[in-house]
């Protein structure tokens, strides 16, 4: 199976910074787009940052401007550097990465990490 993992959560100030990382294999890396997705207590998962292979990035709304996501494909990593963090970015950031298919015919593949959680303190 393939494997995402996250890691750089933990307890920050309003206004502080993380950094979050996610390790993944090689294949994901070379073909795969990488996303940051994150889920609060109560709330819906939604989509925080994308990036493709080529590094063409998009992000929601709420984290534009504060929130840069990157990866190194030489390392098979992908990141999320968070800046001036708000008490509303609180909730358990996944790791995804979009696999496109082998072949036209087939179908791509969606792999996910099993969260780290970000809290940030008012």
């Amino acid at each position: 199976q393939e494997q995402l993992a996250e890691s750089g959560g933990g307890l920050v100030q309003a206004g502080g910074s993380l950094r979050l990382s996610c390790a993944g294999s090689r294949r994901v890396f070379k073909f795969g787009s990488m996303g940051w997705y994150r889920q609060a207590p109560g709330k819906q998962r939604e989509l925080v940052a994308t990036i493709t292979v080529n590094g063409v990035t998009n992000y929601a709304d709420s984290v534009k401007g504060r929130f840069t996501i990157s990866r190194d494909n030489a390392q098979n990593t992908a990141y999320l550097q968070m800046d001036s963090l708000k008490p509303e970015d609180t909730a358990v950031y996944y790791c995804n990465a979009a696999v496109p298919p082998i072949s036209v015919e087939g179908s791509g593949m969606v792999y996910w990490g099993k969260g780290t959680l970000v809290t940030v303190s008012s």
